[in-house]
């Protein structure tokens, strides 16, 4: 069955930089596009990043030219590189297909503190 764990949230003060992991399994990695999502308290979840199987990237306005998304085939994992973290960033985040076709995995946290 398909797995999608979310790791490497945390604690970090506006300005500093998080690197978001997701490890995926059950599905054929490489063939699908991916994307990361958050999801703000009191708000509902929103697309952030995505990256196609070939490795095309597209970025949601509010995080372009601070985050970076990429993914390593070999290891069914897909990364969000976060820098100049804002407070606004603040919220759980999860990867899934851009369709969010499969099942949410747990998410990870990531508080950024003024």
């Amino acid at each position: 069955q398909v797995q999608l764990v979310e790791s490497g949230g945390g604690l970090v003060q506006a300005g500093g930089s998080l690197r978001l992991s997701c490890a995926a399994s059950g599905f054929i990695f490489s063939r699908n596009d991916m994307g990361w999502f958050r999801q703000a308290p009191g708000k509902r979840r929103d697309w952030v990043a995505v990256i196609t199987s070939d490795g095309s990237t597209n970025y949601a306005d509010s995080v372009k030219g601070r985050f970076t998304i990429s993914r390593d085939n070999a290891k069914n994992t897909v990364y969000l590189q976060m820098n100049s973290l804002k407070p606004e960033d603040t919220g759980v985040y999860y990867c899934n297909h851009p369709d969010s076709v499969y099942r949410w995995g747990q998410g990870t946290q990531v508080t950024v503190s003024t």
